[in-house]
């Protein structure tokens, strides 16, 4: 995680501590208690880039183990952190887990962070054994074998880690979904699919 400021200007806003939150109310500029524009305003951040001010830039780069991240607090209602109004082309933001952000002139965020493995619920491991058993029911083709291929790739991945990669699991979505494909037709199929779909949480 990291938070740029604009060496051209002061960024304002709340500072953000050790633990992720906010820890210190807006300030004046140090040259003759004059407020810069762009501030920053967050009330929990636990991962990604946030710049503010001119010429910003804010990049995540970071690589995330796919371990569910600890419990946040909701991002509106009374339980929500407090977030003060940011300065006027600034950024303010009630919960913030990643990606990155940025406002001013010339600014430029950048997500590249990635995910390589996400850990893998057992009603997935047992969607893909359903499905696998059910493809001999197909006539075989280069593109059953293929998908037989792929599951057992992905079902051995999970027996052995508990894991399983994020690009085996677009994949087999990716193909799984096409409803002009033969394998698509089987109902486990689609039970596999919905179930990569809400582990991916509807993202490619």
């Amino acid at each position: 995680m990291t938070v740029q400021e604009s060496e051209q200007e002061p960024v304002h806003g709340r500072e953000i501590g050790d633990d992720g939150t906010d820890a210190a109310p807006p300030g004046d500029a140090a040259a003759g208690g004059k407020r810069a524009g762009g501030g920053i305003s967050i009330g929990v951040l636990t991962g990604g880039a946030v710049a503010a001010g001119e010429r910003a830039a804010a990049e995540d780069r970071s690589v995330r183990d796919g371990r569910p991240a600890p419990a946040l607090p909701p991002a509106d209602g009374p339980e929500a952190p407090a977030v003060p109004t940011s300065a006027a082309g600034g950024i303010s933001i009630g919960v913030m887990t990643g990606g990155a952000a940025a406002a001013g002139a010339d600014a430029r965020a950048l997500d590249a962070s990635t995910q390589p493995a996400l850990d893998a619920p057992p009603e997935l491991r047992a969607a893909l054994g359903t499905l696998r058993q059910h493809l001999p029911l197909l006539t075989a083709t280069d593109e059953t074998s293929e998908i037989d291929a792929r599951l057992a790739d992905a079902e051995e991945e999970i027996d052995g880690t508990g894991r399983v990669r994020r690009d085996r699991l677009q994949w087999l979505r990716d193909r799984l979904d096409l409803g002009a494909t033969a394998v698509a037709g089987l109902a486990s199929a689609t039970a596999v699919v919905q179930q990569i779909t809400q582990l991916l949480g509807g993202q490619g």
